[in-house]
């Protein structure tokens, strides 16, 4: 606990107050980290938020849920850009049947639609990972589930901020948007298999089409609940990096020296 304290401290520059950890097993404690980065449109924004909702609301998931050892998760949502945004934050639900998803699902389907300024997926993991150490629940898999349209280009480094994660003891698997270029080269769901997921079985599951959004959000939830093996055609972890992890950071700092 004390290591894992001390990495959280060098993620976030302070000490965390954990929460008193009772009874409360849990198969695992998931958050949803969402991008609202103005590299998305609204339409992207309003896609991204109902395929999210759809997906906890779907019979696969709470199939999956009911399917683990303790037939229960704890899931926390928040949404960041350059900054977590505030009043994003869904705080940790127990979810171990219809109503408990359901509710969630509402909670996050009433939040208003909008957008802000840069990317920093370091940020989020911090954010993510902060959550699940000060959390009062105790589960053997811990995820940070990352969405997100671009590479990182504000706050600290993504792959320093992932290492300590996972040392941690944290799993980060991503969904890589590609509805448009990202300025990744080789791709940004290749950007995020190097830079960015970690952990035992992580994974990036990439989303070509606005309509493929939906089943892509579910088919990951049912992943990362019931703790499966992905398939052949979603990339795991790289085990040696091939992207440039400052590539947004170079990006932006092209721009301004135009």
């Amino acid at each position: 606990m004390f290591e894992t304290l001390a990495i959280l401290m060098s993620l976030s520059g302070s000490v965390p107050v954990l929460a008193q950890a009772g009874s409360n097993e849990v198969d695992v404690k998931l958050v949803l980290a969402v991008d609202t980065s103005r590299s998305m449109d609204f339409e992207e924004v309003r896609i991204q938020r109902e395929g999210y909702v759809e997906a906890l609301k779907h019979r696969e998931f709470i199939d999956a849920v009911k399917g683990g050892l303790t037939g229960r998760i704890a899931i926390s949502y928040f949404e960041w850009a350059g900054y977590v945004v505030p009043g994003s934050v869904i705080d940790w639900h127990v979810i171990e049947n219809e109503d408990d998803a359901l509710a969630f699902a509402n909670r996050l389907e009433e939040r208003p639609l909008n957008t802000q300024r840069r990317t920093s997926i370091s940020t989020a993991i911090t954010q993510g990972a902060t959550m699940i150490v000060t959390s009062p629940y105790s589960a053997m898999r811990q995820v940070i589930d990352v969405s997100g349209d671009g590479t990182n280009n504000a706050g600290s480094p993504v792959a320093p901020t992932r290492d300590k994660a996972v040392e941690a003891g944290l799993i980060i698997n991503g969904l890589a948007l590609m509805l448009r270029p990202s300025g990744a080269p080789g791709g940004l769901d290749n950007y995020y298999a190097d830079c960015v997921i970690g952990g035992p079985g992580a994974f990036v599951l990439p989303v070509y089409k606005i309509e493929d959004f939906g089943v892509a959000v579910r088919r990951k939830l049912v992943l990362e609940v019931s703790g499966l093996t992905p398939p052949p055609e979603i990339q795991k972890a790289a085990t040696a990096p091939k992207s440039d992890c400052m590539a947004g950071e170079k990006q932006w700092q092209e721009f301004f020296d135009r």
